[in-house]
């Protein structure tokens, strides 16, 4: 009984709350005849399942539910290929069709904001699709000789791709500004013509590289858009691929972190949202200078409260960057030296006499060290001739796992069972496994290679070619 009162009293609730609205999405789909449909929204960076249905015998189906602030919301069956959808307030959705995969089977009876959204996701590609084709051809009445001195076809080349191009903006120009619709084609439009602009486009590079760093992170509309993960994997894919030369791509990127900081300094959940997937995006393209900008000015100039996991991922680019001074550190009771280092005179990571040390964290229970760190037993011998020494901390807390791990590994490995709490591990600031660190014989940090592969490049060029 007093569970179906909070049911009532929700329902009021619900009802005569003027701040939401409700909305309804129709769907008549003969062929997903008894098939289950998912519909979803968006929420920054992931996107969530709200309701499940069955579709009845005749392939109609339809979902209710309320919308306080416009986005962009999904209908997904088990082919797993999603159908987007408009949501705003007093956008009733009606649709009709084969199947929710095919966008093109599919008519928008009613919702005046998916009607445009469905015209425009028709219309956009094959403009795209002729203007690379004037393009290709505007290439050839520009470079080769043999159709130079035909002006009259190169005008008209020019003018119908820029037609194309007027073409497109009106129908943007032409939606209602206070739409949801309108602020949500222009973005779509700017994420999916990246690689074009990359690759035929290039003149237009700046201008989009522009464009998203004017974007505003902590904008709900771009939050609940389903656009802010491609937004950000865009606009950094964009400046990689710039036709620049490494070095001026980090300073593009430097440009685009502030921008982008400017007002996620201000809101605490979407700061830590976005620095997190950023920071790992950088990492996995290896732009460790842009990935350590990114850490430092997060650090350094943020006012609001950053995630423990994340300012622990963090501060250890500002304690453990290249050029810093590495602590030192004294080996384990347990240690396992090669028998060409003497325990006795080994106490400490300092004691070692070789020209390079490679400091590496890592465990039996992580799968990376598994396929990593054997590999670093291969190439040992190759280093240990050109001056490298390997030392192995292992964050491992079951003695057995371990010493089955290291089996016969010919470098120092040492473990004292204490996994994150390790003194060691806790003066290195890691935060993951497996993390390297290069030293010189003075402790400075010269390199963080993330994978074996770019710490034998760096052997193979610096200390092997080098010495040639």
């Amino acid at each position: 009984m007093i569970i179906k009162r909070i049911l009532f009293f929700l329902t009021l609730l619900f009802w005569f709350n003027p701040k939401i609205y409700s909305q309804t999405i129709q769907g008549s789909f003969p062929s997903l005849s008894n098939q289950k449909v998912k519909f979803g929204m968006f929420d920054g960076l992931q996107s969530r399942n709200i309701d499940s249905i069955f579709v009845r015998t005749n392939g109609e189906f339809s979902f209710k539910f309320p919308t306080e602030k416009p986005g962009i919301g999904y209908l997904i069956t088990e082919e797993n290929k999603p159908y987007f959808l408009i949501l705003d307030k007093g956008e009733q959705i009606s649709l009709k069709g084969e199947y929710l995969s095919i966008p093109e089977t599919i008519k928008v009876l009613s919702g005046k904001q998916n009607q445009v959204f469905s015209q425009y996701a028709s219309e956009h590609p094959k403009r795209e699709q002729t203007l690379s084709a004037w393009r290709y051809l505007d290439k050839i009445y520009t470079l080769d000789s043999l159709f130079l001195t035909d002006k009259k076809t190169k005008k008209i080349i020019t003018k119908q791709f820029a037609k194309i191009k007027k073409q497109d903006q009106d129908f943007l120009n032409r939606l209602d500004p206070k739409s949801y619709v309108a602020w949500y084609l222009p973005i779509r439009k700017l994420v999916s013509d990246v690689s074009i602009v990359a690759q035929y486009r290039t003149e237009e590079i700046p201008a989009t590289i522009e464009a998203f760093r004017k974007l505003d992170y902590t904008d709900e509309r771009l939050w609940r858009s389903g656009l802010l993960r491609d937004a950000v994997e865009s606009h950094f894919w964009l400046l990689e691929n710039s036709g620049k030369s490494l070095d001026s791509v980090f300073i593009e990127m430097k440009v685009s972190i502030d921008s982008m900081m400017t007002k996620l300094v201000k809101d605490e959940k979407k700061l830590n949202e976005i620095t997190d997937y950023l920071f790992d995006l950088l990492e996995r393209h290896s732009l460790f200078q842009a990935s350590e900008y990114l850490a430092l000015k997060v650090l350094n100039e943020v006012s609001c409260t950053i995630d423990n996991n994340l300012a622990k991922q963090l501060e250890t680019y500002r304690a453990m960057k290249k050029g810093n001074i590495a602590p030192d550190f004294s080996f384990y009771p347990n240690t396992i030296f090669p028998s060409e280092i003497s325990r006795e005179k080994t106490q400490k990571l300092s004691d070692l006499k070789t020209a390079y040390t490679l400091v590496v964290f890592g465990s039996s229970s992580c799968p990376k060290c598994v396929e990593e760190i054997p590999q670093i037993a291969e190439k040992y011998s190759t280093w240990k001739a050109q001056g490298v020494e390997v030392v192995f901390i292992s964050l491992d807390e079951n003695e057995n796992n371990y010493q089955q791990f290291i089996g016969s590994f010919p470098f120092i490995s040492s473990c004292d069972f204490k996994k994150w709490k390790s003194p060691i591990v806790e003066s290195y600031y890691v935060f993951g496994t497996p993390t390297m660190f290069l030293l010189d014989n003075k402790r400075e940090i010269l390199l963080r290679p993330n994978f074996v592969k770019q710490m034998d490049a760096w052997v193979d060029w610096f200390l092997i070619q080098g010495n040639r």
